[in-house]
């Protein structure tokens, strides 16, 4: 898996750029959702094995999941622009396993369970998979994930924001105050 701060990074990313309103709880609510596919990490103290559907970078990081969890918030808390919200939440969710598929270890990720139970990983998996458990994360394995997430989660999602930045000083000075 990607760490909890490349995840966040991404989540916070979408959200601004499809968000035209900045709502904080979308912002929020989309960094949590692109850490919540990791929660899974609980089902190995109940037995179940990494491959199992139910298992890890399994059903939560399904592409079906992925709308559910949208559609839950879009109902939940998106009274207003239902669209946005269940796009940024979409998208958070599943880039989770987006980037979980391009990192270096792992066995996969069921994007497709429950329909089809294959584990699937990108061609490009330059991203250095993070350890399970905060102690260690803290270590030399952890660094070198950051290090990874820097150069291919981190520089382009700002990159992105930043685009967004100058596109909006661009239209706010072009057309006047918005």
């Amino acid at each position: 898996m990607a760490s909890i701060f490349g995840h966040g990074v991404v989540g916070f990313t979408l959200a601004k750029v499809i968000d035209q309103h900045n709502a904080k709880w979308l912002i929020a609510l989309a960094i949590f959702s692109t850490i919540l596919p990791d929660f899974d990490v609980i089902t190995f103290k109940f037995g179940i094995p990494y491959g199992h559907p139910m298992g890890h970078r399994g059903f939560t990081h399904s592409i079906l999941f992925s709308i559910l969890w949208a559609f839950v918030l879009m109902i939940t808390f998106g009274r207003k622009n239902k669209g946005i919200w269940f796009s940024v939440i979409f998208l958070s969710t599943l880039s989770h396993g987006i980037l979980d598929a391009m990192t270096s270890g792992g066995k996969g990720v069921g994007f497709l369970i429950p329909f089809n139970n294959s584990r699937f990983f990108f061609p490009f998996r330059g991203i250095q998979v993070s350890p399970i458990g905060i102690k260690e994360f803290f270590s030399e394995w952890g660094m070198k994930v950051l290090f990874s997430e820097f150069k291919y989660v981190f520089v382009p999602s700002f990159l992105i924001l930043f685009v967004r930045i100058l596109f909006f000083w661009v239209k706010k000075g072009l057309y006047g105050k918005n």
